[in-house]
Parts: structure tokens; C-alpha cells; sequence
């Protein structure tokens, strides 16, 4: 197997790991049993398992990224591509392994201290954020410029909250209620 292909084979493994069981309740030795590659040809490929997290936090982040802006831009124009992003949250929480959000679930395991996943998970939500803005400025036509970052931000905390709430209830109720308030809003 070439070097690439183990690699992405670490990350996957490590990915569905991380996202089912938390990464604190992750160990190494488990990643390499569920990989089937021995504990060098690992630390060939990641220094330390913060590296790992990291990689697996960028795997998840592309995907979705990738994802959501297919799906979003799949509908018609207007107030319906931007609404979309909570059809694509619908489709993800039906998903059988949907765990809620790999960065807040991240986040909440490691050390304050710990700047590097840190700083990861808050440009990969900055990055979301930015998508949203996008997705109003390409759709709606009648929100006012100085509103726009705002009213982006506002649209993230509604997503962000029911990817949580989803979760903990086991249930899309909060979803369709964010997606509520978000045609509110950007009416």
C-alpha cells in the first residue's frame, strides 16, 4: 500500500474513532488495531495524536465544506439555497452515525491551553460563517450590506444550536425550529 493511501487509512480510521467515542476516550494503540498497521508505521505518519486530531479535524471540516456547498447550491436561488444549509443539517442527523459536531465535541475535551486544535476548530467555524455570509450576499438581495456579517453570524449560532440540541434530544425538532427562525430572519 503506498504511503498516501496508509495515510488517509490512519485518518479515516482515527475520524470514525474520534467522532463515535470522543478523542480523549480514543488511545493510540486503538487506532492501530482498527488500522492494522503497527505502532512505527504511525508514527511515520503522525508525530503525536494531537497531529492525528488535527488531521482528522481537517478530513471532517473538507467533507462537510465540500458537502454543504454542493447540497446548498443544488437549490434554487434565493432564500431557499440559503435555507438549505438546515435541509443538509436534516439529512446529517438522519445519517446512523450522526454524533452531533466533531469540533464542539473536540473542543470540549481538550485543555484550555491547547491553542493548536483550538485555532483549527475556530477557522474551520469562521470558515462556516464566511459560507453563510456568502450564501446571503449570492441570495438575498434584500439585506442590507451592513447587516450582512451579523445577520451570517446570527445563521451560524441557529446551526450551530441545533447540531447540539439534535443531539442531546435525539430528535430534529430543534432543526426545523432553527430553520424557522432563520426564514425569519433573512425574510
Amino acid at each position: 500500500m503506498k504511503r498516501s493511501q496508509i495515510k488517509d487509512r490512519i485518518i479515516e480510521t482515527a475520524s470514525l474513532l474520534f467522532y463515535k467515542n470522543g478523542y480523549n476516550s480514543t488511545g493510540i494503540n486503538e487506532i492501530i488495531s482498527e488500522t492494522g498497521i503497527a505502532k512505527a508505521t504511525l508514527y511515520n505518519h503522525f508525530k503525536s495524536k494531537e497531529e492525528i486530531c488535527l488531521a482528522y479535524l481537517r478530513y471532517k471540516n473538507t467533507t462537510f465544506i465540500t458537502d454543504i456547498k454542493a447540497y446548498t447550491s443544488s437549490k434554487p436561488k434565493g432564500k431557499n439555497q440559503v435555507l438549505a444549509i438546515f435541509d443538509f443539517l436534516e439529512l446529517f442527523f438522519n445519517d446512523k452515525d450522526f454524533n452531533g459536531c466533531w469540533c464542539i465535541k473536540t473542543v470540549s475535551e481538550i485543555p484550555i491551553d491547547n491553542t493548536v486544535i483550538r485555532n483549527e476548530i475556530q477557522n474551520q467555524k469562521n470558515a462556516f460563517i464566511q459560507l453563510i455570509f456568502d450564501l446571503l450576499a449570492n441570495n438575498m438581495e434584500s439585506i442590507v450590506e451592513k447587516d450582512m456579517n451579523s445577520i451570517a453570524k446570527q445563521t451560524y449560532l441557529l446551526y450551530e444550536s441545533a447540531v447540539g440540541e439534535s443531539h442531546l434530544h435525539q430528535s430534529n425538532w430543534p432543526i426545523i425550529e432553527a430553520k424557522n427562525i432563520c426564514s425569519k430572519i433573512i425574510s
